[in-house]
């Protein structure tokens, strides 16, 4: 499926311009509507004041928002901001994952646990669960102008690594090297299941190497993060809420331990 509707979390965190950069780069490139989505917790307010909704704060960081987007998405056939308008943290996380439903991509930012946060710290772990749909993630630290021309595919033979896989053929087609990377817990099929992901991708267009590494602990995704490292990838595909390798380790441990320790923008499913 073409990438023809993104949509980008925006708030009021230093991140938020690398993710809008990138959201336009690709907005740009697929030739796609950009939504950008303003979302943040209310500020919290002093005990004995009456307040109105929505706060000073609030407004001024929704205003300084939707000028950056205009900005950034100077030039765009279709672009539009558009404001959650909730302070609360059980309405921000259901408009957000209610908006999303409907883009083809979704663009978000990593939780930093020692910056001061303006969104549930579990954002964007219920947009991957509950929205359906694809959801970029940015790391909280590093530059990426752009994503997908190295990337890494984490496979496990799963549902969810399937649904990941089909959902970045759009943003990893034309990439300069592709690796599938499978762990197990033997090679009995292993391999047979990483030759059916590299026919698939062929008939694509896309070249890639796969590897199969064998594991017998429950240290898969320090793994993957080193290896993507080793091969500079510029992105790691993989299913959400899934096993990765070891059927023992439990559903969603990995996809929890990625969202917080990621070191290169990762696509999720599940």
């Amino acid at each position: 499926m073409a990438l023809k509707s993104l949509m980008v979390h925006l708030d009021q965190s230093k991140r938020a311009m690398a993710r809008l950069e990138l959201a336009a780069s690709l907005a740009r490139q697929h030739q796609a509507r950009l939504i950008g989505v303003f979302g943040q917790l209310a500020s919290s307010q002093r005990v004995g004041v009456v307040t109105t909704w929505p706060t000073h704060a609030y407004t001024e960081a929704a205003e300084a928002s939707k000028v950056a987007f205009e900005k950034a998405t100077s030039g765009l056939l279709k672009a539009e901001w558009r404001d959650v308008n909730r302070g609360g943290e059980a309405e921000v996380l259901f408009r957000i994952t209610e908006l999303a439903r409907h883009a083809d991509l979704v663009i978000m930012g990593q939780h930093d646990d020692m910056a001061k946060s303006h969104v549930p710290a579990d954002l964007v772990g219920e947009v991957v669960l509950n929205s359906g749909r694809p959801v970029l993630i940015l790391p909280y630290i590093g530059t990426f102008p752009e994503v997908a021309k190295r990337p890494l595919i984490a496979w496990c033979n799963a549902r969810e690594a399937a649904r990941a896989l089909n959902d970045a053929i759009p943003l990893i087609e034309g990439c300069n090297e592709a690796t599938v990377l499978s762990f197990a817990t033997t090679a009995e099929g292993a391999r047979s299941s990483c030759d059916e992901v590299t026919g698939h991708l062929a008939c694509h267009g896309i070249q890639v190497t796969s590897e199969i590494t064998l594991v017998s602990d429950i240290g898969i995704m320090d793994m993957l993060l080193n290896r993507a490292a080793d091969l500079g990838s510029d992105l790691l595909v993989m299913g959400a809420h899934t096993h990765i390798g070891l059927p023992f380790v439990s559903r969603g441990a990995g996809t929890r331990y990625i969202l917080r320790h990621m070191t290169v923008p990762v696509l999720m499913s599940n």
